[in-house]
């Protein structure tokens, strides 16, 4: 039974009335006045004598904590729920959310092929292949589009090409009332965020191209560059940025893409059809510029050029006038052309962007080098130039060189005295006396080195002494064959370094009050590639008595024993060991010994020879297995326990490597190499339905630079197409996580125009909606639900959340 009308449900009372009607059905009486302890006992009496299904649509966190006591304990009844909230959805959820996915491209493509074949249109695939792009999936955008089409006497190029390079401001001229429900719905996830930095930060990602996704470090440091937020007594403002994204992400107007070791999310994207509406609101606010055609260019907060062509770039608006750009950020992707020599005018810069512009060239760094106020600077490999003028940036606060190739960095930019952020693979040069004491003797801004090559004439270690502020390094350990030799003498190298990493881990001990720039989780956050010089580093101090804090440790190099080095760090939330070559028994004699390890992450030909027994890793919650050959280790019942997340990438794993799922009833995610076989990942999926979580099963790209030796293995999102279904990567929290999952062969065809999207994944539900004729306009319906026969339902009384795409209202 469910409710064949939709109300305005706007307090409790008013939803508990609308339940018990949809209960009672025909049966209903005339209204009679009830009080909300009548109405909830009654609902409750409807439940247990009855087997029902109630979907209560788009509920509010409020609501749901003021009614979920009414539903029994014990009943055949199901209460199903829907939100675009993720926190909403887990709050609501007994452990299981289901994700309501957006439409693939070729479900895109045949639908706005299907609409406008009845209408006697035909569309190329050319033509429609940037409003599949535009559009995004959302089923919304889709069938507004289709509308403005329709309206069209015959379909043309133009016509396609005006939509698909316009739909920003289609949506939002409306002329014709095609877009009314598409802008209503994104306009009212914009008015609806809680103050104007939220707001700032949604058009502030209109900045990256459609589909491109952002860092959302990279985001937030900008963010806090240009001013747009601002911390207060407890938080930094990168970390009141990174929670207005949170917010954002929360209400899926963000999608998250990768997430870190730490569950938190790595890159991440807008949406298509909300990136076009962004777009064209920004650029009406002046708030960005995309072009130097623009008009209004000189008053534009933003400047943004992409694959700029030459010979159009300037108007008479700019000719001759020297200080009239007053952009507070350029940022350029692909070509820039004349434009880049415009950099002299835009004296206000703060934000400078040209990691994926591919024309700048030597001489433009004397331009750059003139623009004083710059706080955050990101170069690409185009520019091959010592950076030696970089010494009067000193307003600088982060600096991106990840893009170039290793290269010596003069001492004057590591002592700029605001720089925060080094990124880049850099080395640093053999320090005189006079300079170490001169650096010694300033205060050191740094708080990440990511990171610095340690080779024989390096002067980092030393420099890395006096990093009091330091609280991420990564570094590449190069030394010579005579520095090996001369592990005893004291002043190599290597004995140089070991002391500074001591050093370094230590100081989080020594600090009782965390700092607030940050982040609960990131304190002390150390990468060393060692290449087999763990001699004099790990192994040649091992320091019973030492203590050390760091919440996350990655080691990769040929190891002969666990360090003691590593079993001494208190607070150890996250492993990562790669080629070192440790047996089994080393291996888990090392890892007992941290009790708060969370994640763990092992790099190895294969890891045969480990075996986790009873009580093993007691709290570890997300573990990955990178493996050449697919043995992986063998676990017992009661090891792990906390297990939530496994990922084993082996692009030749054929079956379940002797995992046995069902030993961890927590498990939510399996994560899988993305070139294992189409036969592997259907049978995972099976496997995974046996599981009373239904663990969600994900593919991911491997991704290895080609010129490093013994290169880190990276995984990253997957955008391999399965049976129409985008594979996407992990994501902040597992439940936001996407499931790759087939369509249902003996799914029946859509019975109605408005069932089309409903009956998508196999199973058209009953739902409170409006008459058919007004679904489709209403939301778009994007994706039916899962059929109701899952282990997360079968049980009595269980609520399945499903977390739907902004504007799409309805089951």
């Amino acid at each position: 039974m469910a409710c064949k009308q939709k109300h305005d449900i706007s307090g409790k009372e008013a939803l508990l009335k609308a339940i018990q009607k949809g209960l009672l059905g025909e049966k209903a009486l005339e209204p009679v006045q009830q009080t909300p302890k009548e109405l909830e006992d009654n609902i409750s009496h409807l439940l247990r004598t009855n087997r029902c299904l109630v979907v209560i649509d788009n509920i509010k966190m409020e609501l749901w904590h003021a009614i979920k006591h009414i539903f029994p304990d014990e009943t055949e009844s199901r209460i199903l729920v829907t939100t675009t909230v993720t926190t909403v959805a887990n709050a609501c959820s007994n452990g299981y959310v289901y994700i309501i996915r957006s439409l693939s491209a070729k479900q895109s493509k045949d639908y706005l092929d299907k609409k406008l074949s009845v209408h006697g249109c035909s569309l190329e695939v050319e033509w429609g292949t940037p409003i599949v792009k535009k559009c995004d999936g959302h089923p919304l955008a889709l069938v507004s589009v289709v509308e403005a089409l329709q309206g069209c006497r015959v379909v043309t190029r133009d016509h396609c090409e005006a939509i698909s390079e316009n739909l920003g401001s289609q949506m939002e001229e409306n002329w014709n009332g095609h877009f009314t429900k598409l802008q209503q719905v994104l306009m009212n996830d914009y008015s609806s965020l809680p103050d104007n930095s939220s707001r700032a930060c949604l058009l502030y990602t209109s900045i990256f191209p459609n589909g491109r996704p952002f860092n959302t470090n990279s985001l937030t440091r900008r963010l806090s560059a240009e001013g747009y937020i601002k911390g207060d007594d407890k938080r930094s403002a990168q970390q009141v940025a990174y929670d207005r994204l949170d917010k954002l992400m929360d209400r899926n107007i963000i999608r998250p893409i990768d997430a870190h070791n730490n569950s938190k999310v790595k890159t991440c994207r807008t949406h298509g059809i909300m990136n076009q509406l962004m777009l064209y609101k920004s650029r009406s606010l002046n708030f960005i510029s995309t072009s130097f055609n623009d008009k209004n260019r000189s008053d534009c907060r933003h400047l943004v050029i992409q694959n700029h062509r030459n010979g159009n770039s300037f108007g008479p608006a700019t000719s001759g006038k020297a200080k009239q750009l007053r952009p507070r950020s350029l940022t350029v992707f692909g070509s820039a052309g004349e434009a880049v020599s415009e950099l002299k005018s835009c004296e206000l810069l703060r934000v400078l962007d040209l990691k994926e512009c591919n024309d700048l060239n030597d001489q433009h760094l004397k331009d750059i080098y003139k623009l004083l106020h710059i706080k955050y600077l990101t170069l690409g490999s185009s520019v091959s130039r010592p950076l030696d003028g970089m010494k009067k940036l000193h307003c600088l606060e982060t600096l991106d060189l990840r893009k170039r190739k290793i290269e010596t960095l003069p001492l004057e930019v590591i002592s700029l005295p605001h720089l925060a952020y080094l990124l880049g693979k850099f080395k640093l040069s053999k320090l005189s006396e006079s300079n170490l004491k001169k650096f010694g003797s300033k205060k050191c801004n740094l708080k990440t080195v990511a990171g610095v090559v340690v080779d024989s004439d390096s002067g980092f270690p030393k420099l890395m002494v006096h990093m009091n502020q330091l609280r991420k390094v990564k570094i590449w350990c190069e030394p010579t064959g005579t520095d090996c030799d001369s592990q005893g003498s004291g002043d190599s190298i290597l004995d140089s370094l070991s002391l500074a990493i001591q050093k370094f881990a230590k100081a989080g001990i020594d600090t009782p009050v965390r700092d607030l720039d940050t982040p609960v989780g990131d304190r002390g956050r150390l990468s060393l590639h060692f290449n087999n010089y763990s001699e004099g580093l790990l192994h040649g101090r091992d320091d019973p008595t030492f203590l050390g804090y760091l919440s996350s440790l990655k080691l990769q190099g040929r190891l002969r024993q666990f360090p003691q080095f590593v079993m001494s760090i208190c607070g150890l939330e996250e492993l990562c060991l790669s080629y070192t070559n440790l047996t089994g028994d080393d291996l888990l004699k090392g890892l007992c010994h941290l009790q708060r390890l969370v994640y763990l992450k092992l790099v190895e030909v294969h890891l045969a020879d480990l075996y986790l027994e009873d009580g093993d890793l007691p709290r570890l919650q997300r573990l990955c297995l990178v493996v050449q050959k697919p043995i992986f280790p063998t676990i017992r019942q009661g090891a792990l326990p906390k297990l939530t997340s496994v990922q084993l990438l082996c692009d030749g794993l054929e079956d379940l490597g002797g995992i046995e799922m069902e030993l961890f009833k927590d498990l939510q995610e399996i994560a899988l190499d993305s070139m294992v076989s189409q036969e592997t990942i259907k049978f995972w999926e099976d496997e995974a339905k046996k599981h009373p979580r239904r663990p969600r099963v994900i593919l991911l790209d491997k991704v290895v630079a080609p010129a490093e030796a013994m290169a880190p293995v990276k995984y990253v999102a997957s955008r391999k197409v399965y049976n129409n279904w985008y594979a996407d990567a992990p994501q902040r929290k597992l439940q936001r996580s996407c499931q790759v999952t087939p369509l249902r062969e003996q799914s029946p065809p859509p019975r109605s125009q408005s069932d089309e999207a409903q009956v998508r994944n196999g199973l058209a539900l009953l739902s409170c909606c409006e008459a058919p004729e007004a679904r489709e306009a209403e939301g778009g319906r994007d994706a039916g639900l899962k059929p109701l026969h899952s282990s997360s339902v079968e049980q009595p009384n269980k609520t399945v959340p499903s977390i739907m795409p902004n504007g799409s209202k309805e089951v």
